[in-house]
């Protein structure tokens, strides 16, 4: 595993000086190589000791294995980490693109997937489930976000969930009115900071409905309101690259959810079936 990818899943279980340091070391890891031990430590203003301690509970050996291990994931990534495309001109540059992208996506599926426990993705989908048996799954996400909320509760209702699916937060406000104990809400925003979001997913805790956030793996105020977090994790430094590992590991981690909730229910898969004969049905001339 990437030292990058090790230090991003283990993060929200780390102290405050662990996470400074791990911080520093995410953002500036083309750099780490220039550093000695006790410079990172004078630049964060902390003792070296913490800076050897934080790289051992990583399970390294120490600060140098730990500097080692992060040039050496930067060098493959520099060279692609992959076989070279043997074709000249824009042929072996595209492949070599294609190759980097598809080993960041990988890489940011990983890292979301280390974040997001088996326990916890099994504990979204019992109570997404308890809720399609006894009540309503609210979904709500704005711009981008929507798409994949859109998506997610078309998934839901092929399976026979009563979903309120909505992009208006008036429309969704007054939705939530109806609203009760075994209800779920979801929620998407990327970065859980939107304020009629937070709003709406109080309004909705006060009906004693139950709140699962889909954000970043941030510290965020709808990831605090929530009674369930699922987390992404997606970080590049190219504006145009960062979108789509995020995207793409946020896909990956709802058709995990997805999954689960056809796993072990016959009754959900023999609906699925059903709706999606009939849709084939209506398509057809």
């Amino acid at each position: 595993m990437s030292p990058l990818v090790k230090i991003r899943s283990e993060r929200d279980q780390m102290s405050a000086v662990e996470r400074r340091i791990a911080d520093f070391i995410l953002e500036n890891a083309q750099l780490l190589r220039d550093y000695s031990s006790q410079q990172l430590a004078n630049a964060l203003g902390i003792s070296q000791s913490s800076v050897v301690k934080f790289t051992q509970k990583l399970g390294f050996k120490g600060y140098p294995d730990l500097k080692y291990s992060v040039g050496e994931a930067n060098a493959r990534a520099d060279n692609g980490d992959a076989p070279q495309v043997h074709a000249d001109g824009n042929g072996e540059r595209s492949g070599s693109i294609a190759e980097n992208l598809w080993r960041q996506k990988s890489e940011a599926e990983e890292t979301t997937r280390l974040i997001n426990k088996p326990a916890v993705i099994q504990k979204v989908a019992d109570t997404i489930e308890h809720a399609g048996r006894a009540g309503k799954v609210f979904i709500i996400g704005l711009g981008e976000d929507d798409i994949y909320a859109r998506n997610f509760a078309l998934r839901l209702s092929l399976l026979g969930f009563l979903t309120v699916h909505n992009f208006d937060t008036a429309r969704m406000t007054a939705n939530v009115s109806a609203a009760g104990p075994g209800d779920v809400l979801l929620v998407f925003s990327e970065h859980g900071n939107h304020p009629a979001l937070c709003k709406i997913s109080r309004y909705f805790r006060e009906h004693r409905g139950k709140v699962i956030s889909v954000t970043r793996h941030t510290a965020n105020p709808l990831r605090t309101l929530a009674d369930l977090s699922l987390l992404v994790s997606a970080h590049d430094e190219l504006p145009y690259i960062q979108p789509l590992l995020y995207q793409s590991a946020l896909q990956h981690m709802l058709d995990h959810v997805f999954v689960l909730l056809c796993e072990g229910h016959d009754d959900r898969r023999t609906q699925l079936l059903t709706n999606l004969d009939r849709i084939q049905t209506m398509l057809e001339p």
